[in-house]
């Protein structure tokens, strides 16, 4: 693979994808214009009270996430290498009359094209699957730190990747294979049967031990990381919705389905 095949080959997949995204039932962007907030009660309590303060927000797909932040106070910066959608992100900040600013840029690029120096910096669900370098994506979230600030990253675990699709109780897949996912699927994660064209994407694993030890050799200081027994969507068959949450059964024993991490830069 070339060093930047991923990053055309997973342009092309997400650049399709927004429309798909911004008409899903999965996202309600209805239900975000109509003032909701479409961050997890967990996210909110473990960043605090954003008032007044900055957040930059990596990767982040067509901005309800950091549109969410810019709600409970902060001022956001939103950041991804889709240009569509940014201008969807850019869409509905101004139709929701919402300040925010929002930038075209690769992560890795994101000091250059942003200019700036931020209180938060925040990276949700579903976006450390897509980067090759986690050395590279620490050091470049702490150039973007101000003395102080804080890393704040919630992911999906990488536990639950390594079991099986029906009932996640196998362990089917190499919790250490770190050589780039390489897929063919047509279709999107809101909608299976979307008829879609670009449908190759390139994705790489990163365990627990990866992302701290990147974190702190970066020069950050670690508060807390957390797992959570729970995730947002059917990651496996046999999950119950309890909410916006997904469970397994009660009685099955329960496993780690997502993680937070709060580190700050000293």
């Amino acid at each position: 693979m070339k060093s930047d095949e991923y990053l055309e080959v997973n342009r092309d997949l997400w650049d399709e994808r927004v429309p798909i995204h911004v008409g899903s039932e999965f996202y309600d962007v209805a239900g975000f214009r109509a003032g909701a907030n479409m961050l997890r009660d967990f996210e909110r309590a473990e960043v605090g009270d954003v008032s007044g303060r900055t957040l930059a927000h990596l990767q982040c797909h067509f901005g309800l996430d950091t549109l969410s932040w810019a709600r409970l106070g902060a001022r956001v910066t939103g950041l991804d290498f889709s240009a569509p959608a940014i201008d969807a992100a850019r869409g509905i900040a101004a139709e929701t009359g919402i300040d925010a600013r929002f930038v075209v840029s690769d992560v890795y690029a994101a000091p250059e094209a942003l200019g700036a120096t931020y209180d938060i910096v925040y990276t949700g669900l579903g976006a450390l699957c897509w980067l090759p370098d986690l050395g590279r994506w620490a050091s470049t979230v702490a150039a973007l730190l101000n003395p102080g600030g804080f890393l704040y990253l919630s992911e999906f675990h990488p536990f639950a990747d390594i079991l099986d699709d029906e009932t996640g109780m196998t362990v089917t897949y190499d919790y250490f294979d770190r050589e780039p996912q390489v897929w063919d699927e047509p279709g999107t994660y809101t909608d299976r049967a979307a008829a879609t064209r670009n449908n190759k994407s390139i994705s790489f694993t990163h365990g627990i031990g990866d992302v701290v030890s990147a974190v702190i050799a970066a020069g950050m200081r670690l508060e807390f990381l957390h797992e959570h027994d729970h995730t947002l969507f059917a990651r496996h068959a046999n999950l119950e919705k309890h909410g916006q949450r997904y469970q397994r059964p009660e009685g099955h024993p329960r496993v780690p389905m997502m993680y937070s991490l709060r580190a700050t830069r000293v």
